[in-house]
């Protein structure tokens, strides 16, 4: 019995399943929100927390409304950061509440 095919790294495997079923935004949505705290740093991730993410819009709720106005400043650079992690524009805006 010969193989008729080379052996492939896992990774590739699950991503053509994932692709093959439909999952590749699913996936997408929750590596967003995964990486949040990677992004914006310990002290940040402390005071917020993402609800969701729809349609490139990340929702993130924060304890306070002084924190809530100083993120608000800092939307683009986050926004920025959040994307370059991502490897691609997915997130168009975030709104802070």
């Amino acid at each position: 019995m010969s193989r008729t095919k080379s052996p492939r790294i896992l990774s590739s495997v699950v991503q053509d399943v994932c692709r093959t079923l439909g999952m590749n935004k699913v996936i997408d949505d929750f590596r967003t929100m995964q990486i949040w705290k990677e992004v914006v740093g310990t002290t940040i991730a402390e005071i917020t927390s993402v609800e969701r993410y729809t349609d490139g819009k990340l929702f993130v709720r924060v304890t306070s409304a002084a924190w809530r106005m100083e993120l608000n400043y800092r939307k683009i650079e986050i926004k920025t950061k959040v994307n370059e992690a991502l490897g691609r524009e997915m997130i168009d805006e975030i709104i802070f509440r």
